[in-house]
């Protein structure tokens, strides 16, 4: 995303709550869905959450779903990814991400991002 920035990253111990923000410049909301991604040790990246106020829709994936949450302020052009209960295994570098692909009603994927912001580091301990 062009000068987008992915904030609020840190270290937190399991159990212990955490909210990303993703500043976004120069993209419409009403244009654009914006998610979230996250890539662990080792592991595939991994889309999330997602937010279309176009479609006028949030999704949340399976594996976060009752503990993560997303929202967006048109006001601020901001969205966050609220994460609660955090568990080691959320530890990861998480990014977001901005798609006008036409992608339905769930996550887009990967290789229909077109732009991507920058990253911030989530680690929670044991």
């Amino acid at each position: 995303l062009r000068c987008s920035w992915a904030s609020g990253g840190g270290l937190v111990q399991a159990g212990g709550s955490l909210r990303l923000s993703c500043a976004v410049s120069g993209l419409s909301f009403d244009d654009y869905a914006i998610g979230w991604f996250r890539q662990g040790p080792g592991l595939e990246r991994e889309g999330i959450s997602c937010v279309s106020n176009h479609d006028k829709f949030t999704f949340i994936a399976q594996s976060v779903k009752g503990r993560f949450s997303i929202s967006s302020d048109n006001a601020q052009n901001t969205v966050y990814l609220i994460m609660t209960s955090l568990r080691p295994e959320d530890t990861g570098v998480y990014h977001c991400a901005a798609t006008a692909e036409d992608f339905g009603m769930g996550m887009f994927g990967v290789d229909e991002v077109d732009y991507w912001g920058k990253e911030t580091l989530v680690t929670v301990s044991s």
